[in-house]
């Protein structure tokens, strides 16, 4: 078994990962890549000849490939949606990116989903989605009363690279709080004049 990194493969290496059809897939190609630096492993309908699936907008269904593959440990296989069929026809893959683990042994299937405004039809051998096997890392979890703290804290959902529009809105109350002090000086200067004005006016 190759390990990532080796001599063979594409950028990154390249790992055995064993694949068996299903009845219902033999007369199928096998995933491939389509080009020499491709990340993802193409993905195709095994739904019958005579009964090709038609997502109608707004729904979903699990579209079978026929194939189960034997991921090595350390790897896992993420399930893409292919840019051609959601640019044009608003098709996606629901749970994307769906996860296979490597213990996983049951039939590859695809939750495709249609967003788009027209009825789509997928036929037996059509491209729906991609394949990229990946290494994975499983974690330690260590529980912990505190955690460290950071100058994010507690912020989230959107609240990332947003830190010049804060410091522009605490500025704006400044702003108008000296606007209004420098009108009330004014008013006063104006009524002090005024004063001058009519005691001047007065007989002497």
């Amino acid at each position: 078994m190759k390990k990532p990194g080796g001599k063979s493969g594409g950028l990154g290496g390249s790992t055995q990962v064993r694949i068996s059809r299903l009845p219902h897939g033999q007369d199928l190609p096998l995933p491939s890549y389509q080009s020499a630096a491709a990340a993802g492993l193409d993905l195709l309908a095994a739904v019958p000849f005579e009964a090709p699936i038609t997502l109608l907008p707004g729904s979903r269904s699990l579209i079978p490939t026929g194939l189960r593959i034997e991921l090595p440990e350390g790897f896992e296989g993420q399930v893409r949606p292919r840019s051609g069929l959601a640019l044009k026809s608003g098709i996606t893959v629901l749970n994307s990116p769906g996860t296979i683990d490597a213990d996983y042994r049951g039939e590859l299937g695809v939750i495709l989903a249609n967003l788009g405004g027209v009825p789509f039809e997928i036929r037996r051998g059509d491209r729906i989605a991609q394949l990229v096997i990946a290494p994975v890392i499983q974690a330690v979890l260590v529980e912990a009363e505190n955690l460290s703290d950071t100058d994010r804290g507690e912020e989230g959902f959107g609240s990332t690279g947003q830190a010049g529009e804060k410091d522009a809105a605490a500025d704006k109350p400044k702003k108008k709080a000296s606007a209004k002090k420098g009108t009330g000086k004014s008013r006063a200067k104006k009524a002090s004049k005024k004063r001058t004005a009519a005691a001047n006016k007065k007989p002497g």
